[in-house]
């Protein structure tokens, strides 16, 4: 299958094709809103795109159409025309109203039995200290509220009241938290956790990368145009999620210029303690026969398309997932395009949490992010309790000292001095 065959096939799979009289309308793949005509007329099919006027052959929305209407004729004369159409499924709005209605409540409820799993390091010196899992839970909830530390502190107190967190911290207390690295492991493991009530629903999954800006500027001296210039800086998520649900398994968060490929091993042993990994779909980013070897040892099978120049040669599993790449394009694809789940999860994220941080340094900034998936796998769980169903419960397999080790082997001390108020 040549590329703008591809393509073609492609555009039909995601894209409404419209028929106008004895023409289609097949809308630009760019997405800029621009429709090209096709007629078909067997070999004599036209399009009115650049392409087909230049090329006079084949183009890609000719493809689409004929992808879409597929005719048979059978030895009797008659023909049999089949049409592709686009699946929907219903909302069970029901569901989804009562999940949105108690989202937040639930969402808090749900947080102080993930906190629980946090054992409290020992007070030793100084001034007193809060529990930690009280900071977690009120570093989580001020991220959850998507507004400053200081607007955060009602919610908080909202928070004590019902006998979540002892008592409210105050807002620089928890902004004290999270510039702590020994934080960072902690939330991570419970992200893994948090995906645990889903181990029974999720087989297949999904990586990427997407960037978080921040406030803070990076600025330079630029020689050949004798100016200053500045840029936001920004911070990288690398995360597996789960193609049903898009519950978050795995993050990793980076700095600005980290590479993709490395980390999706880190992801998928994160991921493989929890669930059982049937499929692992990732974009030409994560290519690498390295990554090849760990999801077919893992006990999965990967799909992951080639780049245009890349060649058969290179040992026996290479060159096998290329060869099915190239003469089982169709059936890649069907598999591949879960890969658009983990866009979805992303967008998920930034749009009820917002795509940037508040946080000014590197490893406040790594740890907001963290809260930000902590949130979008709480507002996951609550719609899977309503549509699904089912019953979180947390820490039931994992022991709850893993949580505190895994911090206290940041050689960093795991509590800062919080003041009470």
């Amino acid at each position: 299958m040549e590329g703008r065959e591809l393509r073609g096939l492609e555009i039909a799979a995601k894209v409404k094709l419209r028929h106008k009289g004895s023409a289609w309308v097949v809308p630009s793949q760019s997405g800029d809103g621009t429709n090209y005509t096709v007629d078909l007329n067997g070999d004599g099919s036209t399009c009115s795109c650049p392409d087909h006027e230049t090329r006079q052959v084949k183009c890609k929305h000719i493809y689409a159409v004929e992808f879409s209407i597929a005719r048979e004729t059978r030895p009797d004369g008659t023909t049999t025309e089949t049409r592709t159409v686009r699946v929907t499924y219903a909302q069970n709005w029901s569901a989804y109203n009562a999940a949105q209605t108690n989202e937040k409540a639930r969402a808090a409820d749900l947080l102080r039995g993930l906190c629980d799993g946090i054992a409290q390091p020992p007070q030793g010196r100084g001034r007193p200290r809060l529990p930690l899992a009280d900071v977690v839970y009120s570093a989580v909830m001020k991220v959850f509220s998507t507004v400053s530390g200081r607007r955060a502190t009602s919610d908080l107190r909202e928070c004590k009241a019902k006998g979540h967190i002892v008592s409210t911290p105050h807002y620089n207390s928890v902004s004290n938290y999270l510039e702590n690295p020994a934080l960072t492991p902690i939330l991570k493991a419970l992200i893994e956790e948090s995906a645990s009530p889903l181990k029974a629903i999720e087989t297949d999954f999904a990586v990427d990368s997407s960037g978080f800006s921040s406030c803070v500027f990076e600025r330079w001296f630029d020689v050949k145009w004798g100016k200053m210039r500045s840029e936001h800086m920004w911070v990288k998520a690398h995360l597996m999620c789960g193609v049903s649900t898009n519950i978050v398994t795995s993050v990793e968060v980076t700095p600005t210029d980290s590479a993709d490929s490395p980390r999706l091993p880190l992801l998928l042993d994160a991921t493989t303690k929890r669930f059982t990994v049937a499929e692992v779909s990732a974009d030409k980013g994560y290519l690498s026969n390295k990554n090849f070897e760990v999801i077919v040892k893992s006990g999965a099978v990967p799909y992951i398309p080639f780049k245009s120049n890349t060649t058969g040669d290179g040992p026996e599993l290479w060159r096998k997932l290329f060869h099915f790449y190239r003469f089982n394009r169709r059936d890649f694809l069907e598999k591949y395009h879960k890969r658009s789940n983990v866009e979805t999860t992303f967008s998920m994220i930034k749009a009820k949490f917002g795509a940037s941080v508040r946080s000014k340094t590197p490893t406040a900034q790594v740890n907001e992010v963290l809260c930000k998936v902590i949130c979008h796998n709480l507002c996951v769980l609550v719609q899977s309790i309503y549509e699904l169903g089912i019953e979180p419960a947390f820490w039931e397999v994992t022991p709850v000292e893993e949580v505190t080790a895994a911090g206290r082997c940041q050689n960093v001390p795991l509590a800062v001095s919080i003041s009470r108020r």
